[in-house]
């Protein structure tokens, strides 16, 4: 009898789960390792831009979340860039890579960052004849019959970049079955959550980062990115933007596209009001944040 309930209550465990809206981080990711290292070296080599000083890191520090908590990110030559530098961690959950989803893979992405002139400010044309009498030649031609091109570059850093996933967050704890593993007030702000309609945008492995949302959903926002119109030219799609991934987002400040928001209170009190068109009480606010909280994961450690 006892089996049976036991039995019962695994079944029913495991339908919970299977209809959950987020679904946690996997605990293991298929990488070429040795893509992996050689990407890894690229993406902190400052020798990647014009000048020598900028690196992928510097943008996107691996002991800041993913970003450098600035509004915006600073480029060769002091030059600031015009939109909030997005996380790279769990990048490779994302359905399209940038706010206005103009790459469609990670590998994509690595262009923009390389060539934009408020960035690194190089062509791949000069990043090539730069690195091609470097250590980098023997390197690139252990993995890639035609060493050093665009394309392998890309691919090695987007490797890498595959690598950079943060499994094992306490809610991720939680939902594979541990009720111990976050408080009660993170549990009543995930019921939240999913009560007040985050959960609609908001949702699956990344808990963001798989569609298109336009900012200022039921109140009218003046932004001075235009999103996915930048790409499409269609005035449907002005301010429309990549949902954000919602992981680690307490060491991702400042919030929103825009950087205009640099705590988790005054973002969930907003976007509640601006996109759901609630107004949540002080104790509400915290709930959420604490559910959010939860979501800080361990960086995943690639296996040699």
């Amino acid at each position: 009898m006892l089996k049976n309930f036991f039995k019962l209550v695994i079944f029913f465990s495991i339908y919970l789960y299977s209809n959950e809206p987020i679904k946690p981080i996997p605990l293991e990711i298929n990488l070429d390792v040795k893509k992996v290292n050689l990407g890894k070296e690229l993406f902190f080599d400052t020798s990647l831009s014009r000048t020598n000083t900028i690196s992928c890191h510097s943008c996107h520090n691996l002991e800041q979340g993913g970003v450098d908590n600035l509004q915006f990110s600073f480029g060769v030559d002091g030059k600031i860039g015009n939109i909030n530098t997005p996380t790279v961690f769990n990048s490779t959950f994302n359905f399209v890579q940038f706010w206005n989803g103009r790459a469609k893979n990670l590998k994509e992405q690595v262009h923009g960052p390389i060539t934009n002139p408020a960035e690194m400010d190089i062509s791949f044309e000069e990043l090539i004849e730069k690195i091609r009498t470097t250590k980098y030649e023997n390197k690139f031609k252990e993995i890639y019959q035609d060493g050093i091109t665009k394309d392998n570059i890309s691919d090695a850093i987007a490797e890498y970049e595959k690598s950079l996933i943060t499994p094992n967050s306490p809610f991720d704890k939680y939902l594979r079955g541990d009720e111990n593993a976050i408080s009660n007030k993170a549990k009543n702000g995930y019921k939240l959550f999913k009560e007040q309609g985050c959960i609609a945008c908001h949702h699956g492995v990344n808990i963001g980062g798989n569609l298109y949302s336009k900012f200022g959903t039921l109140i009218d926002i003046e932004s001075d990115s235009k999103g996915r119109f930048e790409v499409t030219n269609n005035e449907i799609d002005k301010y429309y933007f990549k949902v954000p991934t919602l992981r680690n987002i307490e060491l991702t400040f400042p919030y929103l596209h825009n950087g205009s928001i640099d705590n988790l209170e005054d973002t969930v009190k907003f976007m509640a009001n601006y996109q759901l068109g609630q107004s949540l009480t002080q104790d509400e606010i915290n709930n959420i944040v604490a559910f959010l909280l939860s979501l800080t994961g361990e960086l995943y450690e690639v296996k040699k």
